[in-house]
């Protein structure tokens, strides 16, 4: 898990907007869900609503619990939690029909991470950043960027039963911001990204096969 610095709530919205690349709710949607939200957990709680509706068989929200089916049978809680100093929350970000796993936005204080749960083998696997499922199915990426505390990474993930393992690492020697990472095919990345100075954003691919990665 990262910790971002504190978002405004002014620029909540476009935050979210950004983030939201790879899921079904547009960037317009989003913009109108977190308008004048009071901070970042609030935001997701809207978006959450949202997905409900278009899910209503996947999970539901009881107070501060949110209840996610498994399958074929069970569930698995994940409780929102205020203790002095410190608080904790979780809200419904996705579903992956094609690996049936779940996507949950995870709130702490200012940190914002993300984490998958498979419903099948109700496994759960924490990530720093969103991600974003490769069209085989086989892999997921994740860019982990910030201007603190972050990796500054990409990352690749095997999909297994048990969870997802990293695969791949890519450290850039420069400094990105405003990362973006989408699948060309289940192989290539392809990445875009501002560097300090820049007028407009880059776009590069990187295979797998690329030296760039470190293997884990």
């Amino acid at each position: 898990m990262r910790l971002r610095p504190p978002l405004a709530v002014g620029a909540l919205a476009a935050a979210f907007a950004g983030a939201l690349a790879a899921a079904p709710l547009s960037q317009e949607r989003v913009l109108d869900l977190c308008a004048g939200v009071e901070g970042i957990t609030h935001c997701g709680r809207r978006i959450e609503a949202e997905q409900l509706k278009a899910l209503p068989d996947l999970a539901v929200r009881d107070g501060d619990t949110l209840r996610v089916k498994l399958f074929p049978s069970g569930t698995r809680e994940f409780a929102d939690t205020a203790t002095a100093g410190s608080d904790r929350g979780y809200a419904l970000w996705d579903y992956w029909s094609p690996i049936n796993a779940v996507v949950l936005f995870v709130t702490s204080g200012d940190e914002i991470s993300y984490a998958v749960l498979q419903r099948a083998t109700n496994a759960l696997t924490a990530l720093p950043a969103e991600p974003v499922l490769a069209p085989d199915r086989q892999r997921v990426a994740v860019a982990d960027f910030c201007p603190a505390r972050c990796a500054n990474e990409i990352t690749v993930w095997r999909v297994t039963r048990d969870g997802l393992r990293r695969e791949a690492t890519m450290k850039p020697a420069a400094a990105w911001a405003d990362v973006t990472v989408a699948w060309k095919d289940g192989e290539t990345l392809s990445i875009q990204y501002t560097v300090p100075g820049a007028a407009k954003p880059r776009t590069e691919e990187r295979a797998l096969s690329d030296r760039a990665w470190q293997r884990q």
